[in-house]
């Protein structure tokens, strides 16, 4: 069976049963129909006590390596060992719903659900960032047409439109009076926003922080000027509010925010996170793609602001994409293996290298595997979640409660706040990426002085492709000494951090010629190709 028939057969219950066992009342809930509700976080206890354990993964093949459905797995696995556990985990996008990937809700007998709303309109948090998003777009250009009040230069307007669908055309387009580019929603600081605020009052602030653009004399312009931040934040007010959905296996999870990690910071809501960890004994969350990513960046801007240090590291791999960056040679593959285990080793000791099995894998390929990891030093185990649910990752749950009772060593920052810019994308590019050196693009030189001065002291946001830990897709494995280009800079000063975006990285996808929307149909209410 395939995933969509797997989570048509399985019987949900509803999300007021299964909130009990985090002793949450029912009246913090607002129920979207039986099976997903969101929950009024301002009325939970926000004590930190669970231990989080956090997913990320090797480098990924184009189709990815099953981190979400290793982490529903571990959840799962969790809960059938006694342990009160929560899964948090990013929304889907429609970008890759429609585009090479397909759906985002885990697979075979590791999902969350119900999959079709979760894989499409949800809750309307991303129409909602959307929304909130293009208002205050049109309210600059509003501003302009009406007098430009502030003297903004037009032609130095920093925030842009966006759109939760892979829409090439969008990459550049003429408005009626300068040059413009679309994001991709998720790629939207106004997610990153939504995922790293603490609360209304917060999200207001970073709100009206957001940064517009300059004047013609050279002025910083930011979105409290236009007096709007009170619209922005209608738009937010519950999309503010975390999901509660389940797994297939009837255990509560939480999806909530949706950054992606390529361009942004790649993991749930703050707000999820610490709800979850005051509700359960064990948080189990994912840092997209590889830990060149989401891994690094969850190090870096989460634990640096929020004191957010995850108990255990889960690395999540596959003999495919090992062999994928390998050139179908899995010896050559490990090299990829060793750089994601030691660059989380700089973070964190507690370290486990989880096979996503599949039926293909060679018991000759996983010895191979599992001796790599005995040479490194960290802990190794087989996942069958895909195929068994919890049952597939009782092993995995039992190694990572084992690892969660050690010591969290402190964490070791790649830069100071205080590095100018280049000095700060040149640690984290030679130290944790490989690179010997990087370079600035000549057409963005003059923007990068005029950021630095500007916005010194913010940490930074690597934009780059996931396929290599370099800003070149085709360099697979490990790479090393290779020179990475600076090809755009842009200020996030809401979110709080500065997007240096590296190589060709792409804000606003294409679909491709043979996208997951060709596969697609609707009939009797009756879906396919949802996965």
């Amino acid at each position: 069976m395939n995933d969509y028939e797997i989570a048509s057969i399985t019987k949900l219950k509803p999300i007021k049963e299964l909130i009990k066992k985090y002793n949450i009342s029912e009246d913090l809930i607002e129920e979207y129909g039986k099976y997903k509700a969101k929950i009024d976080y301002t009325k939970i206890n926000n004590t930190q006590k669970g231990k989080l354990i956090l997913v990320t993964s090797t480098s990924p093949t184009p189709s990815g390596e099953g981190k979400t459905t290793l982490a529903i797995g571990i959840n799962d696995a969790l809960n059938k060992l006694g342990k009160k556990s929560l899964v948090a985990l990013r929304e889907p996008s429609l970008g890759p719903v429609f585009g090479i990937k397909g759906g985002a809700c885990g697979g075979g007998y590791a999902q969350i659900a119900p999959m079709d709303d979760i894989n499409l309109h949800f809750t309307g948090d991303i129409h909602a960032v959307t929304a909130c998003n293009n208002l205050l777009a049109a309210i600059i250009d509003n501003h302009l047409y009406w007098g430009n009040k502030l003297n903004l230069d037009e032609n130095r307007i920093a925030f842009k439109r966006c759109l939760d669908i892979n829409d090439r055309a969008l990459r550049n387009i003429r408005l009626s009076n300068r040059e413009e580019s679309f994001n991709i929603s998720t790629a939207s600081e106004i997610m990153a926003i939504l995922c790293l605020a603490s609360d209304m009052e917060d999200l207001k602030k970073r709100l009206g922080a957001i940064f517009i653009g300059f004047t013609k004399d050279n002025k910083k312009v930011f979105a409290k000027d236009l007096n709007c931040v009170g619209a922005l934040a209608i738009l937010l007010k519950d999309a503010l509010k975390p999901n509660l959905v389940q797994t297939l296996e009837n255990n509560l999870a939480i999806v909530h925010g949706g950054p992606f990690a390529n361009i942004a910071h790649g993991t749930n809501s703050l707000i999820s996170t610490k709800l979850s960890l005051s509700l359960a004994d064990y948080v189990v969350c994912e840092a997209g793609f590889g830990s060149d990513m989401g891994g690094f960046k969850y190090f870096d801007l989460i634990s640096r602001t929020f004191n957010l240090n995850p108990e255990v590291v889960v690395i999540n791999t596959t003999i495919k994409g090992l062999k994928y960056n390998g050139h179908d040679n899995l010896k050559e593959g490990l090299a990829n293996l060793d750089y994601h285990v030691q660059n989380m080793q700089k973070f964190n000791d507690n370290i486990i290298v989880v096979l996503n099995e599949f039926t293909t894998d060679t018991k000759e390929d996983i010895a191979l595997l599992k001796e790599r990891c005995q040479n490194l030093g960290v802990a190794f185990a087989i996942s069958q979640a895909f195929s068994k649910g919890g049952n597939g990752c009782l092993d995995v749950a039992s190694k990572i409660i084992d690892l969660a009772s050690h010591k969290v060593k402190a964490i070791t920052l790649p830069y100071n706040l205080q590095d100018n810019l280049l000095t700060k994308i040149k640690k984290v590019c030679t130290n944790y990426l490989n690179a010997k050196d990087v370079v600035i693009s000549d057409n963005i030189q003059a923007k990068f002085t005029e950021i630095e001065k500007n916005f010194p002291n913010l940490p930074i946001c690597i934009a780059k492709t996931q396929y290599s830990i370099s800003d070149n897709k085709d360099l697979l494995g490990n790479p090393c000494n290779h020179t990475m280009t600076i090809s755009d800079i842009e200020v996030a000063n809401g979110a709080g951090f500065i997007v240096v975006s590296m190589g060709s990285i792409m804000r606003m996808p294409g679909l491709s010629k043979n996208a997951n929307y060709l596969n697609m149909d609707i009939n009797n209410n009756i879906i396919k190709g949802l996965f």
